[in-house]
């Protein structure tokens, strides 16, 4: 057995030691764990706060979503069309028409995001889980019909089952050079029946989802577009995709994969889960100073036996290491039984979900947990070098010889 190691674990297990030492060494280790497990849980939640926007993102954007890269219109040839659908990995390619629109409905009025698809958005199924009034039905029959978000619902109070009141769309005429709020050739405008109502999340439910030809037909797009959406087949890698379909269109259009489409919002997650995991860790750094006290106390307790030490000729790196051995044992003792709790109460909340979010959703009720291994090393890292911090200055004083 290493010797440094064998003199530190009998001093931490020593019952000899005095009361206020092992008072603070106490202090130490508790401080020490209850940082580690708020670290733990912390870091576990934001993963799972950002593993829930992915669903979310999963249940309204594409895989993969074709744009211009200047102006808001572009015309798709029929036989890029075809290649595109043709590709290796690529299950539909949706026609996307999306503008601004004035809704209105029983004399009320809300500007919405309305959203022009074709046929295939339908057979993408990605908005089936979170449908609470209706259907994903946007031609029944030969009739179209418009698909809502809950927060257009609610700001019109639109009721599905009232088939005498329609939705009105309107949109201001592109012929027009100056816009007339109060002139009623200032605006297109058209009817239509809300067929469903679907709720995923704020940013998401207020858009109105009509058929391409109704949008087209609005909003005076004729024959251009505003975006392709692409859903992939699974198991398909959507970075090697994006590079094929970008070289077929070449310079006029960008192609963004699902989190590129909302890399301002993971990126937001993710520097506030930074620097929440810098507070975390300049707090465990704040608890794991009793370290400092307990060790310079061990080190005045311990002066005969350093004393003796030397005199049997232990070099000064020994005495140092069995002093930065007994702040590793302090610290680490903390650590893993903070970590072992963090794992408990993450998995005690991925289980049954105790904690709730206070809102209701279609996809969780309960905040999110994910662990991860390398939150798990980040934690280690940072409790090794707290350690090594606060360890490092009683450890020197120890190997200074001789003690006086």
């Amino acid at each position: 057995m290493n010797f440094p190691f064998f003199i530190a674990r009998r001093y931490f297990s020593s019952k000899k030691k005095k009361s206020f030492i092992s008072l603070i060494s106490n202090m130490s280790m508790l401080g020490v764990g209850v940082g580690t497990m708020a670290l733990v849980i912390v870091m576990s939640v934001f993963n799972g706060m950002e593993e829930l926007n992915r669903q979310l993102f999963r249940s309204f954007d594409p895989d993969l979503k074709i744009t211009p890269t200047s102006g808001k219109r572009f015309v798709i040839e029929p036989t890029k069309l075809k290649q595109l659908s043709q590709l290796e990995g690529v299950k539909f390619v949706t026609q996307v028409i999306e503008d601004n629109a004035l809704a209105s409905y029983g004399g009320r009025r809300v500007l919405v995001k309305l959203k022009g698809v074709d046929e295939t958005f339908s057979q993408r199924k990605q908005l089936d889980t979170a449908m609470i009034e209706g259907k994903l039905l946007l031609n029944d029959r030969d009739e179209l019909k418009a698909v809502v978000g809950a927060t257009v619902q609610q700001m019109l109070g639109i009721n599905t089952n009232d088939i005498f009141t329609p939705l009105e769309l309107a949109y201001p005429r592109s012929d027009t050079r100056t816009l007339n709020l109060n002139s009623p050739d200032a605006f297109n405008e058209q009817i239509i029946r809300v067929g469903g109502v679907y709720m995923l999340e704020l940013r998401f439910d207020d858009y109105v989802i009509v058929p391409l030809q109704f949008a087209s037909s609005l909003l005076g797009y004729g024959d251009k577009r505003s975006a392709l959406e692409i859903q992939l087949t699974p198991q398909s890698n959507p970075d090697r995709i994006k590079a094929v379909v970008a070289s077929q269109l070449g310079e006029g259009f960008r192609v963004q994969t699902r989190d590129e489409q909302n890399a301002d919002l993971l990126r937001a997650i993710r520097l506030e889960k930074l620097f929440v995991t810098i507070t975390l860790g300049l707090i465990i750094l704040v608890a794991a100073v009793n370290i400092f006290f307990s060790l310079s106390m061990l080190v005045i307790e311990k002066k005969d036996d350093i004393r003796m030490l030397f005199a049997m000729g232990a070099t000064a790196s020994l005495v140092k290491k069995i002093f930065l051995f007994e702040g590793a044992l302090v610290a680490f003792t903390g650590a893993i039984v903070g970590l072992v709790m963090g794992v408990i109460i993450c998995w005690l909340q991925q289980t049954y979900g105790f904690v709730s979010m206070g809102m209701i959703s279609s996809l969780v009720d309960a905040y999110p947990v994910k662990m991860q291994w390398q939150d798990f090393v980040i934690t280690t890292f940072t409790v090794i070098l707290v350690t090594m911090i606060v360890s490092y200055v009683p450890a020197k004083r120890a190997s200074l010889s001789p003690i006086r």
